[in-house]
Order: C-alpha cells, then sequence, then structure tokens
C-alpha cells in the first residue's frame, strides 16, 4: 500500500525535523549558559578578588607607613596622632573588606588580622610607641590574605575552564547529531513515494 508507506515516511521526516529543532535550541542554550558563566566568571573576579585585592595593598601600605612613624624621630604627642589617623584608617579598610565575599580561610585570617591590629594599639600604648613585631604580625596576615585572592582567582579560572569544556563537547556531539539527522532526513526525501498516482498512456496499437 503505496499510501501508507508515504504516510509513514512523512512521519518520520517529521520527527526528524522536531528532533533537529531541539538540537538546535538545545546549542543555542549551551551557548546562552556558557556566555553567562563567563559573565559570572569576570564579575566574581572583579568583585570579590580584584577589589579585595586592592583593600588589601591599601591596608599593607597603611601597616608600613604606622611602621615608618614608629621608627621615625617624632615626637611622642605627633607619633600618638600619625597612628591614631592611620589605624583609623586602617580600620576603616577593613570594614569595607569584610563587605567583599569571603571564603572560610579568608574570615580567619580577617580575625587574626584585626586581634594583631588591637594587640599593636596596646603595645604602643605601653612602650612609648616603641617599634613592635605586631605590626610584623599584621603584614603576615595580610600577605597570607593575598596568597588566598590568588588562589581563589585560580579555582574560578579552572571552573571556568572546565564548564567550557563540557558545554563545547555537549555542542560537538550535538552538531554531529544534526548531520546524522539531516542525512536520513536526505534519505527519506529521495527513498519516498508519491501519493499521487502515475497515470499511464495508454498503448495507442490498442486502440
Amino acid at each position: 500500500m503505496k499510501w501508507t508507506y508515504s504516510i509513514k515516511n512523512k512521519i518520520t521526516a517529521s520527527v526528524v525535523l522536531l528532533a533537529l529543532c531541539l538540537l538546535v535550541l538545545l546549542s543555542h542554550y549551551l551557548d546562552r549558559m556558557h556566555t553567562q558563566n563567563v559573565k559570572n566568571a569576570i564579575s566574581t573576579l572583579y568583585e570579590d578578588r580584584l577589589i579585595a585585592e586592592d583593600y588589601i595593598l591599601k591596608m599593607t601600605s597603611t601597616t608600613y607607613q604606622i611602621r615608618e612613624v614608629l621608627n621615625s624621630d617624632l615626637d611622642r604627642a605627633s607619633k600618638s596622632n600619625a597612628i591614631r589617623k592611620l589605624t583609623e584608617k586602617f580600620n576603616s579598610i577593613y570594614t569595607i573588606y569584610l563587605k567583599t565575599k569571603l571564603t572560610k580561610p579568608e574570615k580567619a585570617t580577617a580575625v587574626e588580622l584585626i586581634w594583631y591590629l588591637k594587640k599593636f594599639g596596646q603595645t604602643t600604648l605601653k612602650n612609648n610607641h616603641q617599634p613592635s613585631n605586631y605590626t610584623d604580625k599584621v603584614l603576615s596576615s595580610l600577605d597570607k590574605l593575598s596568597t588566598i585572592q590568588l588562589e581563589e582567582s585560580k579555582l574560578i579560572m579552572k571552573k571556568v575552564e572546565s564548564q567550557y569544556a563540557t558545554i563545547k563537547a555537549s555542542s560537538q556531539f550535538a552538531f554531529v547529531i544534526v548531520i546524522i539527522i539531516l542525512v536520513v532526513l536526505q534519505i527519506l526525501v529521495f527513498s519516498g513515494e508519491s501519493i499521487v498516482p502515475i497515470v499511464k498512456s495508454k498503448n495507442p496499437t490498442l486502440n
């Protein structure tokens, strides 16, 4: 039954075309997802890593300024005033830094950092603003925070690269399937039989 065969071919072709459309939509979705992942990674690197690193550098610079004041020939009153202003500046930057996205190691190191700063303030009051080893500990904690920033940035980039590799593989697989579907579709088109009956002309010799 030619008409039954033709209908089956048309149904198969419709299913193949539907699958093709779904694969195109899937490929488009994967591309959009990869683009969004890249945007999120850039945003995270900028807001939670680069900006945070800038705060760490500012706190480091402020700590070195405090050490310079401690080693200077200023009188006690001048030293007290200068250290007070620099400590306030440090605390202000530290407060802003805490508002960034911090990992557990960063939070622990940040608590350690502010504790050293408080101990520094206590010792300078007792020993007439003599150089304190707590500034070294503050700088050590800041160095730890900077190292964590670098490690976290590397992890973000590795995650993006892994996601890109997965999405790229999925896109390539989808592309191969699309090619196969197109080949199958072509086979169906060329192998299908028309449901319109072919009218054979009568042999004139039979008249």
